[in-house]
């Protein structure tokens, strides 16, 4: 990884590095990805948003929260050292592995609306990192990945209600004034390194017969001694159980909802101090 990735991460919070994995090993893990999903969905996804006979594409492939801590070739992606060199290089230290999440997103699927992960993660001291793998073609189409360049330097902001006809969580952040929302395509074996406070988010995927399938890796800074309760089991990237003090705070990622706007007890404390 170069100087010049360096320089873009710590400008825009996010680092998008092609062919870090090849078209293969995409491919293959395309393949995994939608085996686990079709075989062991009721393992790693919540109960809540799990339902095959649900008329939301989300519900019928739900995304699959930490797969690795019950699929071998899930962890091994979550250890992988061709991430953790990238990491050291942007960050400068060793950094904790946390969590895994594998997202389908299927033809007709709502979005997520933007947010930002440390919301979630609550690492501190410093932040959570992603590593986002796409296992397919990633484009406005079928929404693809949008970010917020230079938003990692405000700060974890309040969340005001989302728009859940586009989006499967109930909460967004706003755009703050002079920045602008940009899409990144991907193609697959790509990865986007991004920073945790970074906003960004997705829109629904509007094509009839193409999923958007990524696979997530998140981590946390080296020097980090909290986190979310949500997330006991960190290790090392030599797989040793690293763990940190528990944060009673922030949640597994964004929170399903079905329907109409359900207001969250997050979002109403949030609204209840403005």
């Amino acid at each position: 990884m170069s100087d010049d990735a360096d320089s873009a991460y710590a400008r825009d919070g996010y680092v998008l590095v092609r062919g870090l994995f090849s078209r293969e090993e995409a491919a293959d893990w395309y393949a995994h990805a939608h085996h686990l999903g079709a075989t062991r969905t009721a393992e790693f996804a919540s109960a809540q948003e799990f339902d095959p006979t649900s008329e939301d594409p989300l519900r019928r492939r739900p995304r699959l929260l930490q797969p690795h801590l019950g699929d071998e070739r899930s962890r091994q992606f979550l250890l992988d050292q061709r991430l953790r060199r990238a990491l050291v290089h942007l960050l400068g230290e060793e950094p904790l592995a946390v969590q895994t999440m594998i997202y389908f997103k299927p033809p007709g699927a709502r979005g997520q609306a933007l947010h930002q992960d440390q919301r979630y993660l609550q690492v501190s001291p410093g932040t959570c990192v992603a590593a986002w793998l796409a296992l397919e073609r990633v484009d406005p189409a079928n929404g693809c990945l949008r970010v917020v360049p230079g938003s990692h330097r405000v700060g974890v902001l309040c969340p005001v209600p989302s728009d859940t006809t586009r989006s499967f969580t109930s909460e967004t952040v706003p755009v703050p004034e002079g920045m602008s929302v940009v899409d990144v395509v991907m193609e697959p074996g790509d990865v986007l390194f991004f920073h945790g406070n970074l906003i960004h988010g997705s829109d629904p995927n509007t094509t009839a017969d193409r999923f958007r399938t990524v696979v997530v890796g998140h981590y946390a800074t080296g020097g980090a001694e909290r986190i979310s309760q949500w997330y006991p089991d960190v290790v090392s990237f030599a797989g040793q159980p690293a763990p940190l003090d528990a944060v009673p705070a922030g949640g597994p990622c964004g929170e399903f909802v079905d329907g109409e706007f359900i207001v969250t007890s997050t979002v109403r404390e949030a609204l209840a101090r403005h």
